[in-house]
């Protein structure tokens, strides 16, 4: 068994996750990461992307939006604006959004602020992912 790890997951609204894990994968602003115990202590930026927890009985995949992450030699802490499990993502909030963006995408009116339809874009995406 690999060696394990302390990870927190916080929300304001919430603690998201608690427990141990033996890796734990997400994007930062800089590229997707892959974690393990003993890594050296770093925080990064939290970009769209999914998270997946490596645990002991199997892995577990969760919409991260945004947020930071710690990372110390034993424990990891990811402090998230938005994160949500497969079951609490509404599939059809998350169509519409998609369908918004791609619109406001193909306008390209000088109105149109390009860089957020295509974040919104990639949320949409990110949650219409999990839900399949």
């Amino acid at each position: 068994m690999a060696d394990l790890f302390k990870l927190h997951i916080i929300t304001p609204e919430r603690k998201f996750y608690g427990g141990e894990a033996s890796m734990v994968e997400l994007t930062t602003r800089e590229g997707e990461i892959g974690v393990y115990r003993n890594h050296i202590p770093m925080t990064a930026i939290v970009a769209p992307g999914v998270l997946k927890i490596h645990e002991a009985g199997g892995v577990k995949e969760a919409a991260l939006m945004s947020g930071f992450i710690e990372i110390l030699p034993e424990k990891i802490v990811i402090m998230a604006e938005v994160v949500e499990w497969p079951e609490e993502i509404d599939i059809n909030r998350a169509e519409e959004a998609r369908v918004r963006a791609e619109r406001r995408l193909k306008e390209q009116s000088g109105e149109i602020d390009l860089i957020r339809a295509e974040t919104a874009l990639r949320r949409a995406l990110i949650r219409l992912s999990l839900t399949k």
